[in-house]
């Protein structure tokens, strides 16, 4: 059976997930001190981003004794290809074509970005060997 679709997650809201897909399942304390260490940002605002979250269905709450542990409901993997997904609709009409264009277009590839491209094309296409 199919996951229900999630909500696109704000920036701020990404950032938690971030944060809970690289530490695994985490307290808000340990949330706000990861995040707090990259910029400035108070315990509380964490506090409520993750409740709204869970409200919201993107992260789940373990009670493990007094300890509220949090972890998100989606594979950052499935959260990544929705964020593309959107954003080829909302920004390139649906054309992944031009989404690819203007990605290379802005930032030059490098010799080895462009050889796995081109890999993950042919096999992408069924032609990997």
């Amino acid at each position: 059976m199919a996951r229900p679709r999630l909500p696109r997650p704000t920036d701020a809201e990404l950032e938690i997930l971030t944060v809970l897909w690289r530490r695994g399942p985490s307290t808000v304390r340990e949330v706000y001190e990861e995040i707090s260490a990259a910029r400035a940002t108070g315990y509380t605002s964490v506090l409520k981003l993750v409740q709204i979250m869970a409200g919201k269905g993107l992260v789940e709450r373990e009670e493990r004794h007094r300890a509220h542990i949090y972890h998100a409901t989606a594979p950052q993997e499935d959260t990544q290809r929705a964020l593309v997904r959107d954003l080829v609709e909302r920004a390139f009409g649906g054309s992944a074509t031009r989404l690819v264009m203007h990605a290379l277009a802005s930032e030059r590839a490098s010799a080895e970005d462009r050889a796995l491209i081109r890999k993950m094309l042919k096999e992408y296409e069924g032609g990997a060997k």
